[in-house]
């Protein structure tokens, strides 16, 4: 009777041993994936800080590529602001799509840029104004396929013509803010 117990005693012991042993292994693995999955995630989130900026006329976002080609004030009556009733400031882009996501020109820049004239700490939007460029009227709305580029144009109705307009890109509308950037109106 007496080696039984002994018997079971050693067993319960070196069973409860064998389990603190796993389970410290078993940390330690733990361990080691969540050190693995941080490590992967901040080479994740590195790369995609230099996949998304706002520098030297083009905007990258990870889903789309928005280049400006060429900006201009077009005043009223003029070809490009022919029915506006103020100055306006005209931007070319082109938008390449980066992903299997339904992007057209005319949401791409729309979700990207807010125009702003004055301070840009206070609400100094600039309101949309009539298309500049008639080459784009059917084309503005068109889905781009993935990897390809498309031209597109946008106006925005100036307050005046001596303050400068600041386009102020974010990823996405209410995305974080990926850069600013300031044009002379003269």
């Amino acid at each position: 009777m007496k080696k039984k117990l002994i018997f079971s005693a050693a067993l319960v012991l070196s069973l409860g041993l064998a389990g603190c042993g796993a389970d410290s292994s078993k940390d330690e693995k733990t361990k080691e994936e969540t050190t693995t999955a941080s490590t992967v995630e901040k080479a994740d989130k590195e790369a995609k800080s230099d996949d998304v900026y706002f520098k030297d006329n083009e905007v990258k976002r990870g889903d789309l590529k928005i280049n400006i080609t060429e900006t201009k004030v077009i005043p009223v009556g003029e070809k490009g602001n022919e029915r506006g009733e103020t100055p306006v400031f005209a931007i070319w882009y082109s938008v390449t799509n980066q992903s299997d996501k339904e992007i057209d020109p005319g949401l791409a820049w729309q979700s990207t840029f807010t125009a702003i004239q004055g301070d840009p700490n206070a609400d100094n939007k600039l309101g949309v104004g009539y298309l500049p460029d008639d080459r784009f009227i059917e084309t503005g709305l068109e889905n781009i396929k993935k990897d390809e580029t498309v031209e597109n144009a946008i106006a925005y109705d100036l307050e005046d013509l001596e303050t400068p307009v600041i386009l102020v890109a974010r990823q996405g509308y209410e995305g974080k803010e990926l850069g600013k950037k300031e044009f002379a109106i003269k």
